[in-house]
């Protein structure tokens, strides 16, 4: 029940950040065309904005089934074959990440000393959703894991989820 609420807010919030992304480009395209008068808040919120519907929505939204594969060996490799690739998978992009977490909550804590040129966001704030991105995928490479080795139940369409 809590994860479903979790995953509705995050699609939610997705949703919201999109809205606000496309109304900020309308304005931006009326201001220009209409009145003759660019808005620069405009752009750099729009930037902003794309940013963090691009990580927001790959790191708590896209499911893994989703998500961009090489299946050219997946798709010819038996039921062992393809555990054993998921394992792979998952323990290098789940360790990578891990290893990459720390370095990757430094950056972005070490940019809050430095603000966007126009709004003045610090851009930790802009950066944020990135140390999420890369925590997303160490759960997800755990659960892959745990998928592998036949703790978690398959993908919901009843096929083996896969990197």
């Amino acid at each position: 029940m809590f994860i479903k609420r979790l995953q509705a807010a995050s699609r939610a919030f997705s949703g919201l950040l999109f809205v606000l992304l496309f109304l900020i480009f309308v304005v931006q395209v009326i201001a220009r065309l209409v009145f003759g008068k660019p808005l620069p808040w405009s752009d750099e919120a729009a930037v902003v904005l794309y940013l963090w519907v691009i990580l927001w929505a790959n790191a708590m939204v896209v499911p893994q089934r989703e998500q961009v594969v090489f299946d050219i060996v997946w798709n010819y490799c038996g039921a062992r074959g393809r555990r054993i690739l998921q394992v792979i998978g998952s323990l290098l992009i789940g360790v990578l990440s891990a290893i990459a977490l720390p370095a990757t909550w430094d950056y972005v804590h070490f940019m809050a000393r430095e603000g966007t040129p126009v709004l003045g966001i610090p851009f930790m704030w802009v950066f944020m959703p990135l140390p999420l991105l890369v925590l997303a995928l160490v759960v997800r490479s755990g659960c892959g894991l745990m998928q592998a080795f036949g703790v978690l139940n398959k993908s919901p369409e009843g096929g083996q989820a896969h990197e």
